[in-house]
């Protein structure tokens, strides 16, 4: 057997220069974003109101497989990238499986998150274009957090609308964010007409990511010099993520490795599609076929139990409409501690490539979730948050599997982040007062019955 390190790093040198783009190797590509008033495909332009005219144009371009990643981001990543590939010796050694269990450990920043590689990019495209401040939402805290750290890093103003949920459960996320210089608002909140009417009609509500993305682009477009900034789903943001995967594959050509089974947890698609990019890619074209699975949460299940239709992103119905596995753009999850994974949406590239078969998902419950994931940091000691621990739960079935039929496969799971700020999810858990709430069929129809109507698309 080879004599394979427990922590892989690239050196600098190594580290990839250009993101992925996916969509250049899709068989068919996602269907186009609609405009909510014409209902025709979005040009180029009618994003700039929205999002700074690179981003704008990352987020149509569908054909440029390589992207040169800018020096200045390439010197920022530096400060904590590469991240390391991690091979699970002591959790295989738990299980008993002759698998073997690699990681992608993407928690050594701040933010305790993957979601840095995308704040870092898309702070430094405002900031290139001249805009003095953006706004967003924040599920869980992460993507505040990484997003505060490259606005201050960068010179720029930040709102961040933070889903309520989280809100009132992660004081400390909070003033983290603050560190940082940025303003956090919990959503649904007054400051917005957005946020009023949500709290009109449902005034005990706890939040989704819905709500927080229609305060943030209402504030956005009503703010001069402003643009908003999304964490996930969106195509670009899959295509910053995809340094993960790009530094993934290189560390497992480093010890003569590749994955048979690669997952991901999935609430809008970021942390997946930056993994899975050059495993996709060989799975299109050929060269391999890696199982791809996206494990997501059983009280928010958009890909095995959403519909595939044009849907709005937000829950205030202002943005651009994407077809995407969706529950409905006014579905409200129950306040589970998967805060990240709670968005009634999925990314349409996944939702494509899922749709079209070259993606599997799962939906787990939160409490099997914090089983492995307590199972996990006392074998691996690096306590994961929530929505990493998804993926880490997917893992160990799988490994247990090949414990039962002696299958010697090769897992890899994209280690999301930590979760120091989840101590509340994981009190819950150890007090026994954690419940698994799991949406009924009546619960979901509401949802799809308020999916919009496109003429001659869905009606």
């Amino acid at each position: 057997m080879k004599n394979i390190p427990h922590r892989i790093y690239l050196t600098e040198d190594q580290m990839p220069k250009q993101w992925y783009n996916l969509r250049a190797d899709m068989k068919e590509l996602p269907d186009p974003m609609l405009n909510p008033q014409t209902l025709k495909p979005i040009a180029e332009e009618d994003l700039y109101p929205i999002f700074c005219r690179e981003l704008a144009h990352q987020e149509l371009d569908n054909t440029t497989r390589y992207i040169d990643i800018p020096e200045e981001i390439q010197d920022f990543y530096k400060m904590y990238r590469p991240s390391p590939l991690i091979r699970a010796y002591e959790l295989e050694k738990a299980l008993g499986t002759p698998a073997r269990i690699y990681y992608k450990f993407e928690g050594n920043n701040t933010s305790g998150s993957h979601k840095l590689n995308s704040a870092v990019a898309q702070v430094y495209y405002a900031k290139k274009q001249g805009l003095t401040s953006l706004t967003t939402e924040t599920g869980a805290g992460q993507w505040g957090t990484a997003l505060a750290e490259a606005c201050a890093f960068f010179g720029l103003d930040l709102t961040v609308y933070m889903v309520k949920g989280s809100y009132d459960q992660k004081p400390f996320r909070k003033s983290i964010i603050q560190t940082f210089d940025a303003n956090v608002i919990a959503s649904p909140s007054d400051t917005t007409e957005a946020g009023r009417r949500i709290l009109a009609e449902n005034p005990g509500t706890t939040g989704s990511l819905g709500c927080a993305i229609s305060e943030a682009v209402e504030k956005a477009v009503t703010t001069p010099n402003c643009r908003y900034v999304l964490g996930s789903v969106l195509n670009q943001v899959l295509l910053h993520q995809s340094i993960i995967g790009e530094e993934t594959i290189k560390a497992m050509e480093l010890i003569d490795e590749y994955p048979d089974i690669v997952i991901g947890c999935a609430g809008g698609g970021s942390n997946l599609g930056g993994l899975i990019g050059p495993f996709m890619k060989d799975k299109l074209q050929g060269k391999a076929d890696p199982r791809i699975i996206a494990v997501e949460p059983a009280s928010c299940p958009s890909l095995t139990r959403g519909r595939y239709a044009y849907d709005f992103c937000d829950t205030g119905k202002i943005t651009p409409m994407a077809r995407m596995y969706t529950l409905g753009s006014g579905f409200i999850p129950s306040p589970n501690h998967a805060g990240g994974l709670r968005y009634h949406g999925m990314s349409p590239i996944l939702s494509k490539l899922y749709h079209d078969g070259y993606m599997e998902a799962v939906s787990v419950e939160q409490t099997r979730v914090f089983e492995a994931a307590t199972f996990f940091a006392k074998k691996e000691t690096i306590l994961p948050a929530p929505e990493s621990a998804h993926a880490i739960r997917a893992a160990i079935d799988e490994a247990l599997k090949c414990k039962e039929t002696g299958e010697a496969k090769t897992i890899l799971f994209g280690l999301t982040g930590t979760g120091y700020f989840d101590m509340t999810a994981y009190s819950s858990y150890h007090e026994g007062t954690m419940t698994d709430y799991i949406p009924t069929d009546a619960d979901l129809q509401r949802g799809f019955d308020a999916l919009p109507v496109i003429p001659g698309v869905q009606e």
